[in-house]
């Protein structure tokens, strides 16, 4: 799919749909400013509602008071006045200015915010579109920001992100992309590729001369040493983008419900004392670390006649196979029997789920405000050194060691990392670019020279310094919305 026309002028609403108190119809392009004076009337005065420097007949084409348009404005005003179609009166707004290259897009830029109805935000659009812009597609905004400069392509990336962040951890993460922070990192690496692929370059020029040893090692081992730490981060970025997913198994009457409503604070699942009341699943979302996640409560897993309840646990082993995370719950006030073993070794059998990279299991010995049936030392036999915690779920005793011990499994190897990679993309160029490094360490000149290039491109295409694919391109942006 070819990129959309880049000198035209564009409109959209920038604004979520729905009804709110204020909605925002952006206009980007080289007739912006043509297109607000077709639509937008500024007040005579401060705050004279109605009084407007044109009158009804100049609103279909008569002559407008000196200085008033808005191409007159200069860039960085907030105007007052109203959007009108003709004679017709669409709403009272503001107009804020902005001149190229000093704008989001790079291009003269026009926002008018009006108030938030669907209805007015539709009349504002289609006047613009009247006026002579065209309708904007996903992401063709900052699809211009990226090429007129503004931003590169990573940072373009981050504002989509930053757009969907559903936790503050998120957020925050998406801001450091769209502040560069990632562009930094990368931009060193590729400094240090450059400088390895110099020296290796000026060795067949100058064969003589050759290559000090320091001249490759040193800018690999800084570019190495960035690339692993960021990969490193890749599995927390996926969660914290993607969500992860808690299930909390164990027999029938373990006190998984209970556990459940105690991480969230509030009922969320029937607790009963008798065994096997929960035949179904039952999900809630939480956040764990600043990782959002989707806690699972799953039927209570045994040997059942009754085929409803066949199907809960059945249902329980494919939602534990498929979990990032598994909490197993094991009665602390009840003896370590047959069932209890069984079980054990059969969620210590399960394999990670063929899309993920890992999962980790957390045994959790619950009713610890009962009498101990057994002691750590027991359950280690069977459990090895696999992270463990008591809690009680009625005295609300052990929840915060059990979420640090949830947040340390979801964070890994991030702990400590302000900046996680969370693009699969950004991963795969960087998976690359390690695997180019290790091949050009102690290898010959020249193909240490193609590994290199391998690497510099790969590490390119991430921030967009170099040419990128067309497909590339409008793959990116058509995740955006409509308006940004």
């Amino acid at each position: 799919m070819a990129l959309p026309p880049l000198h035209d002028t564009i409109a959209a609403i920038a604004t979520a749909a729905g009804t709110g108190a204020i909605g925002v119809v952006r206009v980007s392009g080289p007739a912006a400013y043509d297109v607000a004076d077709s639509v937008f009337c500024r007040a005579s005065g401060a705050g004279a509602r109605g009084a407007h420097t044109r009158s009804a007949g100049a609103r279909g084409g008569g002559a407008r008071a000196r200085g008033s348009s808005p191409s007159a404005t200069p860039a960085g005003r907030v105007v007052y006045g109203s959007v009108t179609a003709g004679a017709d009166l669409i709403d009272e707004a503001l107009m804020l200015t902005f001149r190229a290259p000093r704008s989001y897009t790079g291009q003269d830029v026009i926002e008018l915010q009006s108030h938030g109805g669907p209805a007015v935000l539709r009349r504002v659009l289609d006047a613009c579109l009247a006026a002579g812009a065209r309708q904007a597609g996903p992401g063709e905004f900052t699809l211009r920001a990226y090429l007129n400069g503004r931003i590169d392509l990573a940072q373009a990336e981050a504002v989509l992100d930053l757009v969907n962040a559903s936790t503050d951890s998120a957020r925050r993460n998406a801001a450091l992309g769209l502040n560069g922070a990632l562009s930094q990192k990368l931009g060193a690496v590729q400094t240090d590729l450059t400088t390895a692929y110099a020296a290796v370059q000026a060795a067949f020029d100058y064969p003589e001369e050759g290559v000090e040893p320091a001249q490759l090692a040193e800018p690999l081992a800084r570019a190495s040493a960035v690339v692993d730490g960021l990969l490193a981060t890749v599995e927390a970025g996926r969660l914290s983008r993607n969500g992860a997913r808690l299930a909390v198994l164990g027999l029938p009457n373990a006190g998984k419900s209970s556990l459940l409503n105690a991480l969230l604070g509030y009922q969320r699942s029937l607790v009963s004392a008798t065994p096997g009341t929960t035949r179904d699943y039952l999900e809630a979302p939480m956040v764990i670390g600043g990782v959002p996640a989707t806690v699972i409560d799953t039927a209570g897993i045994r040997s059942a006649s009754d085929q409803v309840e066949a199907g809960g646990v059945e249902l329980s082993r494919t939602i534990a196979r498929g979990a990032d995370v598994r909490m197993l719950l094991i009665d602390g006030s009840a003896p370590l029997g047959s069932d209890e073993r069984a079980l054990l070794a059969e969620v210590a059998s399960l394999g990670p789920a063929a899309e993920q990279a890992g999962a980790a299991t957390v045994y959790v010995g619950s009713k610890a405000d009962l009498d101990p049936a057994w002691t750590e030392d027991e359950l280690r036999r069977s459990i090895g050194d696999a992270p463990f915690v008591r809690v009680s779920a009625v005295a609300a005793t052990g929840l915060a060691a059990l979420q640090q011990v949830l947040a340390d499994l979801l964070i890994g190897d991030a702990a400590g990392t302000e900046l996680w990679i969370s693009n699969e993309r950004h991963a795969q160029a960087l998976m690359t670019v390690r695997d180019r490094l290790a091949a050009a360490s102690g290898a010959t000149h020249d193909v240490a020279s193609f590994e290199l290039l391998d690497a510099i491109n790969a590490l390119a295409a991430v921030t967009g310094r170099d040419a990128v694919a067309e497909e590339t391109l409008t793959s990116i942006f058509a995740n955006f919305c409509v308006g940004k």
